[in-house]
């Protein structure tokens, strides 16, 4: 399973609304694509068939920045990762501000 959270660090809330598209990272092949609910997350992306491989969750935040009248100089974040073991559960979080974003391999 591929979950994500999005975390607006310059108001300390959840980003909530955001679209989210799921890729294949070699092919570039559009997977899923989901809204963050209220809580600023995708909890599943709803996959039936994962595979290994690496993949690219990529997070439209312009719109969501654009929505609260702030610029932000990042308008798309896309981040690679790869899959060893289908049967784990993997939660990419991002962290947003309109001029910086960081993410890890949660839990």
């Amino acid at each position: 399973m591929i979950s994500t959270h999005i975390l607006d660090t310059n108001l300390g809330k959840p980003a909530a609304h955001v679209e989210v598209k799921l890729f294949h990272a070699e092919t570039h092949e559009l997977i899923a694509t989901a809204t963050t609910n209220p809580d600023g997350r995708v909890s599943d992306f709803e996959l039936k068939d994962l595979t290994k491989g690496a993949y690219q969750l990529e997070f439209e935040i312009a719109p969501y920045f654009s929505s609260q009248q702030v610029k932000t100089f990042f308008p798309c974040v896309c981040i690679q990762f790869f899959i060893e073991d289908i049967n784990q559960h993997y939660h990419i979080p991002l962290l947003i501000s309109p001029f910086a974003y960081s993410t890890y391999r949660g839990s």
